[in-house]
């Protein structure tokens, strides 16, 4: 599967903005795609086939999405870019980690998230819709819905109207 993705990937970040040919190696790539879906190039993963993006869906420049588990994205989502999205963990001890064990926990980004530049969404993490994630933020614990979350670790700023 990883090979499979890496020669889908490889296609889709040397084609030139050809919106038909893209949105194809995108329908091949990801697991689930919506109407108007734009990733730019360069644009990394590790399956592919655990990502599910819904309608609208935008991704800047550069972006990760390691899909060792599901990755949902709602509709109307922005990424800013250099965004990653980390479903896969490793454990923290160090004598487990040696023995190779590589985890996963999906991700759920609601409907009409944007996540700002630079930010690390974690394992395991839930955003709820209409909320915004600040630039360089590190979600490391689920997010509400209609808020305003900065910071490394993200924390709710304000709720937003």
């Amino acid at each position: 599967m990883r090979m499979h993705a890496r020669t889908l990937m490889h296609a889709y970040n040397q084609t030139p903005f050809d919106k038909r040919q893209r949105e194809i190696l995108l329908q091949k790539l990801l697991g689930k795609i919506g109407i108007n879906v734009d990733i730019q190039t360069p644009f990394f993963c590790d399956y592919g086939v655990h990502i599910e993006v819904g309608d609208n869906f935008f991704a800047n420049f550069n972006c990760v999405f390691l899909d060792c588990n599901f990755i949902r994205f709602g509709n109307n989502v922005f990424l800013g870019p250099n965004v990653q999205v980390y479903a896969a963990y490793h454990p923290v001890v160090a004598a487990e980690r040696i023995k190779g064990p590589e985890l996963a926990s999906p991700i759920t980004i609601g409907d009409n998230v944007w996540i700002g530049g630079g930010s690390i969404i974690c394992a395991g993490v839930a955003i709820g819709e209409n909320t915004t994630i600040g630039a360089g933020s590190v979600v490391v614990k689920n997010i509400p819905a209609n808020v305003l979350a900065v910071g490394n670790p993200c924390s709710v700023i304000r709720k937003l109207d």
